[in-house]
């Protein structure tokens, strides 16, 4: 997996401790640590990348925006 989309020890726990909460309070199943972490992996693997490159697209639109406002405020023009 990138490095880019590795959890913490830390959020890997925060994460599954809410997978389990989630199953159990609206599903009314009890899973184990183990499936959690599954879940959570496998779900990074597949959204991780997803929702990864739709902020990079964000970041880069808005990048580009504030270039052509930066452009707009030339005052000096070569003729």
């Amino acid at each position: 997996m990138d490095k880019r989309l590795e959890l913490s020890k830390e959020e890997r726990e925060q994460l599954a401790a809410a997978v389990k909460e989630y199953f159990l309070n609206e599903l009314e199943q009890d899973i184990g640590d183990l499936a959690s972490v599954l879940l959570i992996d496998f779900m990074v693997k597949k959204l991780g990348p997803l929702f990864y490159n739709r902020g990079i697209r964000d970041a880069g639109g808005f990048i580009s925006d504030k270039l052509e406002d930066l452009a707009g405020l030339e005052i000096w023009r070569v003729e």
